[in-house]
């Protein structure tokens, strides 16, 4: 099994992201084959992730898949690597509201029997650091392997938070300065995808992978991550015993507009049979020839909308594959591309609902039941998903669909979300298909249809 050590943190804002993409090209531009991961939900962490080390960025949420397939999972995604950095996610502890460990960096550590590397931003602290870190190492099981400081004002500030930390036994294993930050822009749902800016984004990795190897102890690094013992888990795989057969082709949307995808997504409908292409709604003025079915994933339209809106052509073919019968499957962004408007911008126009921000978030898991049969699921099929936006969808004619479909999912303490018909299915809630396979057959089913 391959070395592989969690970057972990108190809290949000510490600099995980920062030192886990650093040391994932840092450890890269050595030679090594290196394998990205993040906990939880976030698809735009693991853009900056793949950028450094070359391969996908992988996720691993024990919430929305269960915690049997994070092993597995990984092992999957570490194939061929030398060295594995996973990124944690908001403090080490946290996890999903009210359900304790479910769902944090702490308990993926330990499904993975993985060591955690602490990143402190100390720019506030001195010796307190060490009550800090203290308390870490004594509350839960983890394995407390080091600490990396972030936000280090002076040598002398360095010295200090270094004596602490020696003080309750845990070696410092870097330490960054504050004047050195390498900042990435962010905006209403967190960093600018990489996808978005990928020539700044490749220099961002790159100056990440100078400031971390100049900072950070790699060898210390690579040390506690070799220290993980053995990890018995049978690799997942996307293929499946009985995959549709003629190889339909099914167009997934990408670029800039729609980057949030979990790399799971092509694979399973490799899987089960489909010629997966991909579509690039900003830039592409038709589907692929051959379509016969439609995944659009999460991402950014309305940064997009005038874009989206303009490509009129390609809008049109996706109304016509849709008055065709052929499948369509879509989330958040994707629902929201598929309304008449964003924003008042006209969009495709397969769902008779207008699009439009809102100030406020929405955010948490959701555990929904299918409301109506849709491509990608029967009625009363329960799933676990993740809702993420700042937007609103309010339908025309004032009920979702007409008499042959209704709402996709219904959730505890919500109303009745997204639209679902024998040939579509639009709604908020991201799905990591992995933990849900059959998704992907389904689809690829009604595709050959």
């Amino acid at each position: 099994m391959v070395a592989r050590v969690v970057i972990a943190a108190p809290a949000s804002g510490h600099g995980k992201t920062t030192v886990a993409t650093g040391l994932l090209a840092a450890f890269a531009r050595r030679g090594q084959r290196v394998a990205p991961f993040k906990v939880g939900p976030d698809y735009i962490d693991p853009g900056y992730h793949a950028l450094a080390a070359g391969r996908p960025g992988r996720n691993l949420d024990p919430v929305m898949v269960g915690e049997e397939l994070i092993g597995p999972l990984f092992a999957h995604g570490s194939a061929g690597a030398d060295i594995a950095i996973v990124e944690g996610v908001m403090g080490l502890y946290d996890g999903r509201t009210g359900a304790g460990e479910t769902g944090s960096t702490a308990q993926v550590a330990e499904l993975l029997q993985a060591p955690v590397i602490l990143v402190v931003d100390a720019a506030a602290q001195g010796r307190s650091v060490a009550a800090l870190v203290h308390g870490f190492r004594s509350f839960g099981t983890v394995r407390l392997a080091g600490v990396i400081l972030n936000r280090v004002g002076s040598e002398r500030h360095e010295q200090i938070l270094r004596d602490a930390c020696e003080e309750v036994g845990t070696p410092v294993l870097g330490a960054l300065r504050r004047a050195d930050a390498v900042a990435a822009p962010s905006r209403h749902l967190g960093l600018v995808p990489a996808a978005e800016r990928r020539a700044e984004a490749l220099a961002s990795v790159d100056a990440l992978a100078t400031l971390v190897a100049g900072a950070i102890d790699l060898d210390a690094v690579a040390a506690v991550a070799r220290s993980a013992p053995p990890l018995t888990a049978t690799p997942w795989t996307p293929e499946i015993a009985d995959p549709v057969p003629g190889r339909p082709r099914v167009a997934l949307a990408g670029g800039p507009a729609f980057s949030f995808a979990y790399a799971e997504t092509a694979e399973l409908l490799a899987g089960a049979g489909a010629d997966v292409v991909t579509v690039d709604p900003v830039r592409d003025t038709a589907l692929p020839d051959g379509t016969r079915a439609l995944v659009v994933g999460g991402g950014f339209p309305e940064v997009y909308a005038a874009e989206l809106s303009a490509n009129a052509a390609l809008r049109a073919d996706v109304a016509r594959l849709a008055a065709a019968g052929g499948p369509i499957a879509a989330e958040c962004a994707g629902l929201l591309w598929l309304c008449r408007t964003l924003d008042d911008a006209p969009m495709c126009g397969v769902i008779d609902a207008d699009a439009a921000m809102t100030p406020s978030l929405t955010l948490g898991y959701r555990d929904a039941v299918a409301l109506a049969d849709s491509p990608l699921a029967p009625a009363g099929t329960r799933v676990t998903g993740h809702e993420f936006h700042r937007t609103t969808v309010h339908p025309r004619s004032g009920v979702l669909l007409s008499p042959a479909g209704g709402a996709a999912w219904a959730w505890r303490g919500a109303d009745p979300e997204g639209f679902a018909t024998p040939t579509l299915h639009a709604s908020y809630l991201h799905l990591h298909w992995a933990g849900n396979p059959g998704m992907a057959r389904r689809l690829v089913a009604a595709a050959a249809r």
